[in-house]
């Protein structure tokens, strides 16, 4: 178990113990709003077993597919009755006798459906099974993600009894005013549980400020919140009061955005270039929000949004430049030696060639085959991976660049050169079962082994780089929030909220 567990642990001791403590201040939803957790990320969700989905897909398809399967029996039944005599009855009779074709179509299908949902839940329910069985033997990976996953709960856990008890104590105003500095700190971390909880409780705390005057949604663009931030598209039509803001130094909300991100955001992206293309993302987002007129408007010091940006980043920028350089040259090294080493290969094939043709001599073996085709793959995709290298070393590194196309060109690099190294090592190990095996099948064991060891090593160091360029390019980040987030505050409330 975790140190954070401990302490909150120990705080939902002391809270139950000494409950008039939790809310004589708002030190302790201080501390929680500032130290929440964030859970699990969207991989660690994915392969974190849950069957609650699953139970209720299957009661809902298990409901429908009885009605439609029951339907025309039912009809049937009640038709053929002695004891029907009116002609509407019989008007009923002819339409179930047309639609018992198309109700039986249909109960075949969920029936299929059904079955195919329940050989899923019971692989599901296998899954979670060796997931239990992992989770005692300690298995490092699953160990974190149950240890997070107990994080999370506990700490909500707290903050749901903290403000039990500062709902029970009288306040004067609009809202409790110790829910005022935990809702913005909690804008400023992206806690968006701790946001969306004294939402629920209290939806006029949407109105807190602090000393400089922005309120969550400032504060969200300033610190980077993207799930804070989101919370904009939830309110309807009030959300233009954010179009037209502006603060004592006539910033507009573009302006915000322009500001370089906290040092402890910016360390949560891979290298400078994604901190730099986040930034990115971020000043289009907020640029497609504002009206268009507030996009070259200048504040007190005669500074329009883009020159903020480019005058707060520019130390990123070139940094984002030589961390992408660099990159690439190493890359475009190892790149140009595949390409070397598999058109050598290519030339000199395993086996020799016959003298008067030139065929190879091996050219009906299946492992010659195999070494063919993965030589032409490996000099395709290492020649690839070399020429896009090139293209980003002799690129201009102009700001736009880093939105999209030179991390495009990095994630296309990367995969090109994995590709090859995979395709080479397969080439190899076909030669050595081709040239010095004897077609002994119980040689490719040993051979497939070594043979993974530097796949393996590449994978491992490298493909957490290309899941981080293709989540920073093409994931959404910004937008109403996915129906799979559970929210417990009503918008609807929000809404009026911002009417008064």
């Amino acid at each position: 178990m975790s140190f954070y567990c401990f302490f909150v642990g120990l705080a939902l001791d002391l809270v139950q113990d000494f409950p008039k403590a939790a809310s004589k201040s708002d030190n302790v939803l201080m501390a929680i709003a500032k130290t929440f957790p964030s859970g699990l990320d969207h991989w660690e969700t994915l392969i974190y077993p849950s069957l609650n989905n699953i139970v209720e897909m299957l009661q809902l398809v298990a409901w429908y597919g009885g009605i439609s399967f029951f339907f025309p029996v039912i009809m049937l039944a009640f038709c053929f009755d002695d004891d029907y005599q009116r002609s509407w009855m019989v008007l009923l009779f002819a339409l179930s006798l047309l639609t018992v074709p198309i109700t039986m179509l249909l109960s075949v299908i969920w029936f299929i459906c059904c079955l195919i949902l329940t050989i899923c839940f019971s692989l599901i329910l296998l899954y979670s099974l060796l997931w239990k069985s992992a989770k005692i033997l300690a298995f490092p990976p699953i160990k974190h993600i149950e240890n997070k996953k107990k994080e999370w709960d506990e700490a909500k856990k707290l903050l749901e009894l903290v403000c039990d008890q500062i709902d029970k104590l009288d306040y004067s105003g609009t809202h409790h005013p110790n829910y005022t500095r935990p809702i913005l700190e909690a804008a400023s971390q992206n806690a968006y549980t701790v946001v969306d909880e004294i939402l629920f409780r209290s939806p006029e705390a949407i109105h807190s400020t602090d000393k400089s005057g922005y309120d969550i949604i400032q504060l969200a663009i300033i610190n980077r919140s993207e799930k804070i931030y989101n919370l904009i598209y939830d309110i309807g039509e009030r959300k233009n009061l954010y179009r037209t803001y502006k603060d004592s130094f006539n910033n507009n909300i573009l302006h915000l955005a322009g500001r370089l991100a906290p040092s402890n955001v910016l360390n949560q992206r891979t290298g400078a270039a994604l901190q730099l293309q986040r930034e990115l993302r971020w000043r289009e987002e907020v640029k497609k929000f504002v009206f268009p007129t507030y996009i070259t408007q200048e504040n007190i010091f005669k500074e329009t949004p883009d020159m903020v940006f480019t005058r707060e980043h520019e130390n990123l920028l070139k940094d984002g430049e030589k961390w992408m350089k660099a990159t690439a040259e190493s890359c475009s090294i190892t790149a140009a030696l595949i390409t070397t080493i598999v058109f050598a290969a290519a030339i000199t094939v395993p086996g020799g060639s016959n003298q008067e043709n030139g065929i190879p001599l091996f050219k009906k073996k299946i492992p010659f085959i195999i070494f063919a085709i993965s030589d032409a793959i490996s000099l395709f995709a290492s020649s690839t991976a070399l020429l896009v290298f090139l293209s980003i070393l002799t690129a201009r590194f102009a700001e736009k660049d880093f939105l999209v196309s030179l991390p495009r060109r990095l994630f296309i690099g990367l995969f090109s050169l994995l590709l090859s190294t995979t395709a080479m090592m397969v080439a190899f190990s076909a030669t050595l079962f081709l040239v010095f095996c004897d077609e002994k099948l119980w040689m490719l064991a040993p051979i497939c082994g070594l043979a993974f060891i530097p796949i393996a090593f590449f994978v491992g160091l490298q493909f957490p780089l290309m899941v981080d360029l293709f989540r920073s390019t093409y994931a959404r980040i910004f937008g109403k929030q996915r129906k799979s987030i559970i929210r417990r505050f009503n918008p609807d409330d929000i809404r009026l909220r911002f009417g008064k």
